[in-house]
């Protein structure tokens, strides 16, 4: 699971235009953010596999990828919200889609993702085994969340309008390049090139402040101008 990650965050967006769409990104692929991370510090660990059919096997990710973490992450991160913004459905959207991550992950994923850290159950329903149904689910993810976001959402500018496209153009780009990509050299080589999962966050921060919000047809400026700076 990739661009349905990122599928569900364009959605959120449109249903809560005061959220950043870098901060939904962050929400939605929070686990993954992590993990690369976790990985380098020897805190999880992964089994690499070159001449298997699934290259990588998620061996032991309890912190970044448990039910229970994702759970403790996602009140983090919406209780926060709420702390600063005081505004509870837009802390619920926003814990929600950090746990949004681990049920889309349980839909794809062998069993492997555990429910709590510890002596746990491994679960998952192993969708990605099957590469036409994993996409028939993942891929109208996304395109449903995008299209709501540009039905909500309006460019003000050049950079609101290519920023946005590049970003869809490389998720996309991204996305079917995993079909083909080798199998890293080493676990050090796989949680360095983890770190790249920041780049769409800031690139979705970069577009979305570039664009406006649609109310009855007719696109309005967000309560802030675009150059103040902001944590939504």
């Amino acid at each position: 699971m990739f661009i349905g990650h990122y599928g569900l965050a364009f959605g959120a967006k449109a249903t809560k235009p005061q959220l950043s769409l870098g901060l939904l990104f962050m929400a939605v692929q929070l686990a993954d953010l992590l993990w690369p991370t976790l990985l380098l510090l020897g805190l999880e660990r992964v089994e690499l596999q070159p001449s298997a059919g699934q290259a990588i096997t998620f061996s032991h990710y309890p912190i970044s990828h448990s039910l229970l973490m994702s759970v403790v992450w996602s009140l983090l991160l919406g209780l926060g919200y709420w702390v600063l913004r005081r505004d509870k459905p837009a802390a619920l959207l926003l814990a929600f889609s950090v746990l949004s991550h681990w049920l889309l992950d349980a839909v794809v994923h062998g069993p492997d993702l555990p429910l709590y850290p510890g002596h746990s159950p491994l679960v998952g329903l192993g969708l990605w085994n099957n590469l036409l149904l994993s996409q028939v689910l993942e891929v109208p993810i996304f395109v449903a969340g995008l299209y709501m976001y540009l039905r909500r959402t309006q460019a003000i500018n050049k950079t609101g309008r290519y920023a946005l496209w590049s970003l869809v153009a490389f998720l996309v780009l991204v996305h079917f390049g995993n079909f083909f990509s080798p199998t890293p050299g080493s676990i050090t080589e796989l949680g360095w090139a983890g770190q790249l999962m920041w780049l769409p966050v800031l690139w979705a921060y970069w577009a979305d402040r570039n664009r406006t919000v649609r109310t009855a047809g007719l696109a309005i400026s967000e309560t802030r101008p675009a150059s103040a700076p902001s944590i939504s």
